[in-house]
């Protein structure tokens, strides 16, 4: 059929009406199809864009437990429940195809996905697959970012990313990360992500100083260096603060929770509004457009546990749409629509503009003057360490999960699964859960979620050793021998000691038992008597022990354990004789000497000599024989009074900020009594500070640091004071107000007192406003000397005067600090009279130039430390007629030092899940600052690797598929692809530059498969 001019006119014109009308109720929709970016609106360059993104954080655990907080139970506490999130904005994705919902929190996800019908799982599938239901950021939580370290960090997204993959394949893979809660971020965070395939990341909290400059200066997004030794840009990742937390604007929350008048859009009532509601959101677009580059802005609709009833929610906001989009009829330039953070960044991106580069940290945090969100750093001290030493055991499960096959899931002890556990450690990565700042009721949940994890991991363990070492035992896992409890070794007279190793290289470990004999026969794994020791049980200990357990003594003896493998020691009790007297009599005697006032106090060993203050019995100094250097240091400490508010701000302290009532701390005490033991493997001073808190320095044989074990609490508070606890080290050192510390346990950074490297700081809190987050390493160093300080746990340090360093080891405090919570930090420990912690530090003295020689595997070897395993004699064979193994190893030779074994774990049925990282810097080390090559198919012994991929490092893209967003940048390189990172296809030929991670997919094939009988 022909049409007619006049015929072509009226169609042009009824066309030209109808695309008026699709633009007054929104942006286009892309006709590409498909999910992530294929699925964004088409926006109208000429306009400002309000880019509107529904969402909800929900919180993995805080004010209530995971089940609480899924369920909808205890609304007493707060009213939340994620699964009526999940059934409320389903249906409204289905019901609109122009609707968005994005989701991030996959410890919930997973639990709602597995209650579904298989009918709603295809709905939902299509969702993903269409883009209208978006994963974003993808980890098991919203993990933290300062008391969080590397490994649990990858591994809690790896899980997350893991089970959207198999479930929803390519369409749920996320490619933006959102961390929009996190009390302050991380450089190394930044770095991990972008070594993820993230094209970009949005965070809501930054400095309260820091965002009104960078409002000011139109630098709320920018590109983030975050590796100063990565290879540009691999370490680069685009990232924005955005503008309202992660709240909606002013006036438009339109939640069940929220108090904001909805659109009311009948002009026969009364109380219509719709022109108030389109003026007062098209002059927030407006005024907030003003501190953003681009003609884009994104808002944030939603909030904690938002969208119980989503048609509140969307209801409202498709009013707001079709109202502020009609006013473009009267000359408005305000385009509004659903959308997603993954589309508002890429039309970032599309503006091709040059942003500015940002190479430190957003540490620390504050929200106000006064206001330093640095006490949670430390907070629950006692959790932090369960966290980590969770995570030790979780890394030794795995890798004998691998080692053992099929045979460690299911064997003699029973069934066992490592998942209870991964997904438990995932569980504690949130950033209300490690962090320390969740209610009492819910730190209790995350420590029982961790012992179910423990409990699976055991049997596993127990499975894999009976395999590998052909012998089925009664296994005990002793996991309070920091306070010398261990019914096995307190009873019996024989007993083996099987010592795992889980780090690539071959380590000596000192073993300390409680014991009730006097004297002991230790047999090394061939069989040849391996010197020991028995020292007296501390009163210290007898203490913090209470009635849990009743040896009088330890038993001492250095293990030496191969690579990623065990030794297996034999233990057996002497009968009382002449040499076991004199034996005894020797710690006897100097117990005895100490306890009067020494004039010259020492200890040391082959490596080191400590001198401590014959007046005070403080540690006095340090010298490392090794090099012929020497540091006065004066160990101590201290409390801070906890505020409770002032003149100058009402601001308490509390779980989440640190304010103390007065710059300067009070002395525990300024003189000690203290004692010795002193023996052929090891030398101990004991200082007691007081009755709630005394500390060991201690030199192991053959030792190059000074251990110090604190014990610290119950913290008195009968003065109605709450008191926050440090450990100061004080020494002559200039340092000019420069210290240093790790982030996230990788790389270091420089720290400065009283500045910011991107603004200039008005401080308000010379105590708390210095204070940054240390994982597992804080040191001072002047040209010629630097001091060294390793954690078990994460803490908060600074350097607040020159030549000084402390550690925070404990808080107790009275009052909630309003941010929350609702609750003070009180901790009232087993018999509710308060938390008593224990821990370590290690202290090294060493040039600047050497000191990463040590401190960067002697961290990994606190951090991924051997685990014991007990049991009793009357084994039997595992398999008839099988050698009993003694020692073993699953590599056919160890790692270079600066290689570490990151991840060994089962991926699935079919394929293992690799990860190698050089683990030193550039330009730190001499020796181990340098490029390294590991041939990965001939590494292990235990199985035989058959295929290999090379994946990103949450091992949810092959790597050579991996293509990010390129950024033009100020610094002159650019941020996109993934040039210069180490792809190859010869895996007999692993490059590891400093500081570079490599993960690899892998099939195996077991050497030695067996069943047992």
């Amino acid at each position: 059929m022909a049409l007619g001019t006049g015929s072509c006119f009226v169609i042009a014109a009824f066309l030209w009406q109808l695309l008026f009308l699709v633009v007054l109720a929104g942006p286009i929709p892309s006709g590409s199809g498909g999910c992530g970016y294929q699925s964004c609106p088409v926006t109208r360059p000429e306009f400002l864009n309000v880019h509107l993104v529904p969402h909800t954080h929900n919180d993995v655990g805080w004010l209530k437990t995971v089940d609480q907080y899924f369920y909808g139970a205890r609304n007493n506490i707060q009213h939340a429940g994620v699964q009526y999130i999940l059934d409320s904005v389903i249906p409204q994705l289905l019901a609109d195809p122009a609707k968005r919902f994005i989701y991030v929190e996959i410890a919930f996800f997973y639990r709602w996905w597995n209650q579904q019908s298989e009918q709603m799982r295809k709905k939902v599938k299509q969702l993903v697959n269409e883009g209208r239901l978006e994963f974003i950021n993808g980890g098991w939580c919203m993990n933290d970012e300062a008391a969080t370290h590397y490994n649990p960090i990858i591994d809690q997204m790896t899980l997350g990313f893991q089970f959207l993959n198999d479930t929803f394949g390519e369409c749920g893979r996320p490619r933006v990360a959102w961390h929009i809660d996190p009390f302050g971020h991380s450089r190394e965070q930044a770095s991990l992500f972008a070594q993820m395939g993230f094209d970009g990341w949005f965070f809501g909290r930054i400095d309260y100083q820091d965002k009104n400059n960078r409002e000011t200066n139109k630098e709320m997004e920018q590109v983030w260096r975050a590796s100063t030794n990565l290879e540009p840009p691999r370490a680069d990742l685009f990232s924005g603060v955005l503008p309202n937390g992660y709240n909606p604007p002013d006036s438009f929350c339109w939640d069940v929770l929220c108090s904001d008048s909805p659109v009311m859009d009948d002009p026969n009532l009364e109380d219509y509004n719709v022109d108030d509601v389109v003026s007062t959101f098209i002059s927030t677009a407006q005024s907030q457009s003003k501190h953003y580059r681009t003609n884009h802005i994104i808002m944030t609709m939603g909030s904690d546990f938002q969208y119980e009833n989503a048609n509140l929610w969307y209801k409202n906001m498709d009013k707001l749409i079709k109202y502020v989009n009609a006013q473009q009829a009267n000359s408005s330039k305000v385009n509004v629509f659903y959308s997603t953070p993954s589309c508002y960044l890429q039309e970032l991106n599309k503006a091709n503009l040059s942003w500015s580069v940002k190479s430190d940290d957003f540490f620390p945090y504050a929200d106000g003057p006064h206001q330093f969100w640095t006490g949670y750093f430390t907070s629950r001290p006692a959790f932090k360490r369960y966290e980590r030493m969770s995570n030790n055991f979780l890394q030794v499960c795995n890798q004998l999960e691998v080692l053992a096959g099929p045979l460690s899931k299911q064997g003699p002890y029973g069934k066992a699964s490592s998942f209870v556990f991964r997904e438990a450690m995932g569980v504690a990565q949130h950033h209300d859960a490690v962090t320390g700042t969740e209610k009492q009721h819910v730190a209790d949940d995350y420590a029982k979620r961790l012992t179910v994890g423990w409990l699976q991991c055991q049997v596993l363990v127990s499975n894999a050793l009976s395999s590998l070492s052909g012998s089925k035992q009664n296994f005990v896992f002793c996991n309070k021998l920091n306070i010398s409890v261990c019914p096995l070794t307190e009873s019996a007279s024989t007993f083996s000691v099987q010592v795992y190793n889980p780090l690539p290289r071959r380590i000596t470990w000192n073993i300390r038992l409680p014991v009730n004999g006097t004297a002991y026969n230790v047999l090394g794994p061939n069989d040849k008597s391996v010197p020991n020791q028995v020292v007296p049980v501390s009163n210290f200990t007898k203490m913090v022990r209470e009635n849990k357990g009743y040896a009088t003594s330890e038993l001492l003896f250095q293990a030496t354990i191969p690579a990623v493998g065990f030794s297996t020691y034999t233990v057996t009790k002497e009968a009382a004789g002449k040499m076991i007297h004199q034996r005894r009599s020797k710690w006897v005697q100097q117990y005895n000497q100490q306890m009067e006032k020494s004039k010259h106090l020492t200890i040391t060993n082959e490596h080191v000599e400590v001198s401590f203050s014959p007046d005070t019995g403080l540690l006095k100094m340090i010298r490392n024989l090794d090099k012929g250097i020497s540091l006065n240091v004066a160990q101590n400490f201290f409390w801070y009074n906890a505020s409770v508010g002032n003149s100058e701000s009402s601001q308490v302290s509390g779980a989440y900020i640190f304010r103390p009532d007065s710059n300067k701390p009070f002395p525990v005490s300024s003189s000690l009594e203290t004692y010795t033991v002193q023996n052929d493997l090891v030398q101990e001073v004991y200082q007691n500070f007081s009755s709630w808190c005394s500390q060991v320095v201690r030199l192991y044989k053959g030792q190059r640091f000074v251990e110090l074990e604190w014990t610290v609490g119950p913290i008195p508070i009968e003065d109605n004071w709450g008191k926050e606890i440090i450990s100061r080290f004080d020494t002559p050192l200039k340092t000019s107000g420069i210290f240093y510390t790790d982030s996230n346990g990788r790389e270091i950074l420089q720290r400065r007192r009283d500045y910011r490297p991107t603004w200039k700081l008005e401080q308000t809190e010379p105590v708390a406003g210095n204070y940054y987050p240390v994982n597992s390493r804080i040191f001072i160093k002047d040209n010629n000397v630097q001091l060294t300080v390793l954690t078990d746990r994460s803490q908060g340090g600074s350097s607040i005067t020159d030549g000084s360093l402390e550690l925070m080891v404990h808080r107790r405090l009275l009052h909630d600090d309003a941010r929350g919570v609702g609750e003070p930090l009180f901790e009232p420990g087993d018999n509710n009279k308060g938390l008593i912690v224990r821990g370590k530090h290690i202290l090294y003295l060493d040039t600047p130039e050497s000191s990463a020689d040590f401190h960067r595997p002697q961290a990994q070897q606190e951090f991924i430390a051997p685990q014991i395993i007990l049991s009793a004699t009357g084994s039997k064979p595992y398999r008839e007629k099988g050698n009993i193994i003694k020692e073993f190893s699953a590599l056919k030779h160890e790692l270079p030092v600066n290689v570490h074994l990151l991840t060994l774990a089962q991926w699935d049925d079919q394929s293992v899940l690799i990860r190698l990282e050089n683990q030193f810097e550039q330009k730190e080390s001499s020796n181990y600052s340098q490029p390294v090559t590991v041939n990965l198919l001939d590494l292990f012994s235990a199985f035989t690797i058959t295929s290999v991929q090379e994946m990103s490092l949450g091992s949810n893209q092959l790597k050579e598929k991996m293509s990010r967003m390129k950024w033009r940048n100020t610094a002159e390189s650019p941020s996109g692809k993934q040039v210069g990172s180490s792809i190859t296809r010869d895996f007999a030929k692993v490059l590891l530059n400093p500081m570079e991670i490599r993960t690899f997919l892998v099939s195996i094939k077991h050497n030695n498969p067996a069943s047992w009988e």
